[in-house]
């Protein structure tokens, strides 16, 4: 269970950039498009943190990920400052901000994913076991680019925003790639250190936790 001093510095930082994030954003539609997930992760943290608590890891990586999501939201994708240089030796023309974000779209909820599958034994085997979280994770890419193309078709206001291809034809398959290698990285640099956190995880528990863990 999270300390509640690590609580109360979570949140502390999540309001803090969620406050910079609402005040005066680019287009206000698209900040609640894409201020929103970090809103309901957040939620979502809240209302398992006595239940079911994470690794102190998957805290830490989920709270940077809602910050790439409000600082995104603030600007839009396409105009965040100081990232108008970022991967142009890849991508040239463009602010890749958005890339940044979709390489945490793999990289995050792998280990959340991770978390899951092994605290609940669900498959013991580490080679299927990457696999399955590496298919989950281009899944959810994929599932959220979905997302953006309803979003864009329901609504021409802000859909170029959200969308934040900048004219680059092949962004959404790109979007996937840096998912797929974000998740790859972060089971491959992360486990190890994973896998003592779960331990410790589960050793602080008290008994009615320990057998669902």
């Amino acid at each position: 269970m999270m300390k509640h001093w690590t609580v109360v510095s979570w949140a502390t930082v999540f309001l803090a950039v969620l406050l910079f994030s609402a005040i005066q954003p680019h287009d206000f539609y698209t900040w609640v498009l894409e201020a929103l997930p970090a809103v309901l992760g957040a939620l979502v943290l809240l209302y398992f943190r006595r239940s079911w608590p994470m690794t102190p890891m998957v805290y830490v990586l989920i709270l940077m990920h809602c910050v790439v999501l409000m600082i995104g939201a603030k600007y839009t994708y396409a105009l965040v400052p100081y990232f108008d240089q970022f991967l142009t030796f890849i991508w040239e023309g463009r602010n890749n901000y958005d890339k940044l974000g979709h390489f945490a779209q793999g990289f995050v909820p792998a280990m959340i994913c991770r978390e899951i599958v092994v605290r609940h034994g669900v498959i013991p085997n580490v080679a299927w076991r990457r696999f399955f979280i590496i298919s989950f994770c281009l899944g959810f890419s994929a599932f959220y680019e979905l997302i953006e193309w309803w979003v864009a078709l329901l609504s021409d206001e802000a859909a170029e925003s959200f969308l934040g291809t900048q004219g680059y034809v092949w962004d959404t398959q790109s979007d996937m790639f840096l998912a797929l290698i974000g998740s790859v990285v972060a089971l491959f640099t992360l486990s190890h250190w994973h896998d003592r956190q779960i331990q410790q995880l589960k050793q602080n528990q008290p008994p009615k936790h320990r057998s669902q863990s």
